[in-house]
């Protein structure tokens, strides 16, 4: 007794499932930096966003409290300027230094600068 063979099966040979999945790692390897990048430049972006809010409240604070360039910032009285209330650390979890009133007075930490480096974050003053 003879058996027929069938010969128009429908399915994939092994080589081009490897072929498949050796695209699409190849296409996940030049698109994962690409978006660590981006959350890294996200992440830097929040920071410096914060330590602008900050500033902005202790000057609020100064001007409103009648102090002068060199005087000590009291975080507790300059929260109530912000909505979201006094933001002790930033998002990678190292703190802001908060310094006396006038120029310089919220800097962010140099550990997460470091962090940051290397995604075209600009600290500018802080």
């Amino acid at each position: 007794m003879m058996m027929k063979i069938r010969s128009n099966k429908a399915a994939f040979t092994l080589v081009e499932i490897m072929i498949v999945v050796a695209i699409i790692g190849l296409l996940a390897a030049l698109a994962i930096p690409g978006f660590v990048k981006a959350r890294k430049q996200s992440q830097g972006r929040r920071i410096i966003n914060d330590a602008r809010q900050l500033d902005s409240a202790i000057d609020q604070w100064a001007i409103e409290k009648g102090k002068k360039d060199g005087d000590a910032v009291v975080t507790t009285e300059a929260a109530t300027y912000l909505k979201t209330g006094w933001i002790a650390n930033d998002v990678l979890g190292n703190p802001y230094t908060i310094g006396n009133v006038g120029s310089n007075q919220v800097q962010v930490s140099t550990t997460t600068k470091t962090a940051l480096d290397g995604v075209g974050i600009d600290w500018g003053t802080f």
